[in-house]
C-alpha cells in the first residue's frame, strides 16, 4: 500500500527530467532519490521509470500512477482547503516561483508578510530564470514574472507597472559623455542581462512624437544575474538596461545617471500567472490579492 508521502515523493520524481533535478526539488542526494524510488517499485512489484543517459522516463506503469497521482493529490488538496475556508482560515501549500532578484527583494518579504498573517500557511519560494521549465513540472501556484509571457494558456494578472530605463554611473559619463540620439548607442560600452532565453540585444526605442528606433546591441559586458550587472555599472564599466524596480533608488541617489530619457523602452509589467488547478483557491487569491496592494 502506498502512503500519502509516497505519492508527493513520486509526483515530484516523475515531474523531473532526471533523477538529479528530482533530488534538487526534493532536496535530497540522488542516492536517496533512487533507494526511495527503488522501494515504491519493490511495494508495487513494478518498473515505474528508466534511468538512461538521456534523463529519467516513466514506463506506462509509471505514467498511470504520475496520472492518477496527481489527481489524488490535487482532490486532497481541494478538499483541506475547502475544509479551511468553512472555518475562515487561509491554510495549505502555497509554492511561488519568482524571478532571481525580483523575487528575492520584492516576492520574498511580501510572501513572509502574508504567511505570518496565516500560520496555517505552508510558504514555499523557488528562485529561476527559466519560467517556462518551472511551469512545465506543475509544482507551483503562482509565478511571478518581469514582463508578460505571451501564449501560455494560463491566467496572468498585471501587479504593478514597471518602466525599462537605460542608465549610467557619472564615473563613465564623466569619461565618455552620454549619447544624444539612439544611433550613439553603438559607440559605447553596453551590458545586457541574459536570461530568460530572450534576445536581450536588440532594443525598441520610441519617443513622444512616435517614433521607433531598432537597434542591434553588441554587449561589452554581460551576466545572467542583473545585480550583478547593475553593479558593474556604478563602477561605471558602461551603460545597462535595467527596470525601474532595480534601479529607481540609485537614480534618485544619483548612483545611477539616466541615458536618452526622451527615448522609451517597452514595458515590462510585473505580473502574476497562476495554475489553472489552482486559479480558484481562496489562498491564491488572496496571495495576489496581496502581491498587488503590496507591489504596486
Amino acid at each position: 500500500m502506498l502512503s500519502l508521502t509516497d505519492l508527493r515523493f513520486f509526483q515530484a520524481v516523475a515531474a523531473a527530467p532526471s533523477l538529479a533535478a528530482a533530488a534538487r526539488l526534493l532536496n535530497v542526494t540522488p542516492p536517496a532519490v533512487t533507494q526511495r524510488l527503488a522501494q515504491i517499485e519493490q511495494k508495487l512489484q513494478l518498473k515505474l521509470a528508466d534511468r538512461g543517459p538521456s534523463g529519467l522516463r516513466l514506463t506506462a506503469e509509471g505514467g498511470l500512477l504520475a496520472e492518477r497521482t496527481a489527481s489524488i493529490l490535487a482532490d486532497l488538496d481541494g478538499l483541506s482547503e475547502e475544509l479551511a475556508e468553512r472555518r475562515g482560515a487561509i491554510a495549505g501549500a502555497l509554492r511561488v516561483v519568482a524571478p532571481f532578484g525580483y523575487g528575492r527583494l520584492k516576492v520574498a518579504p511580501v510572501l513572509a508578510a502574508f504567511a505570518l498573517e496565516h500560520p496555517e500557511l505552508a510558504p514555499s519560494l523557488t528562485l529561476t530564470e527559466d519560467p517556462r521549465g518551472a511551469m512545465r513540472t506543475d509544482l507551483w501556484d503562482v509565478l511571478i514574472h518581469v514582463g508578460r509571457l505571451p501564449d501560455l494558456g494560463v491566467v496572468q494578472q498585471k501587479l504593478a507597472p514597471n518602466r525599462r530605463l537605460l542608465c549610467v554611473s557619472p564615473s563613465y559619463a564623466s569619461r565618455n559623455g552620454l549619447p544624444k540620439i539612439p544611433n550613439d548607442l553603438p559607440e559605447h560600452r553596453i551590458g545586457v542581462v541574459r536570461e530568460d532565453q530572450a534576445d536581450v540585444t536588440l532594443w525598441s526605442l520610441s519617443n513622444s512624437n512616435g517614433d521607433t528606433k531598432l537597434l542591434r546591441i553588441h554587449p561589452s559586458f554581460e551576466s545572467n544575474d542583473g545585480e550583478v550587472i547593475r553593479g558593474w555599472a556604478m563602477r561605471g564599466l558602461g551603460i545597462i538596461e535595467r527596470s525601474e524596480w532595480s534601479v529607481s533608488d540609485d537614480l534618485r541617489e544619483e548612483r545611477l545617471l539616466p541615458v536618452l530619457p526622451d527615448w522609451r523602452l517597452p514595458d515590462a509589467d510585473v505580473v502574476a500567472l497562476m495554475n489553472p488547478r489552482s486559479v480558484r483557491s481562496a489562498r491564491i487569491e488572496a496571495f495576489v490579492s496581496h502581491l498587488k496592494t503590496q507591489l504596486s
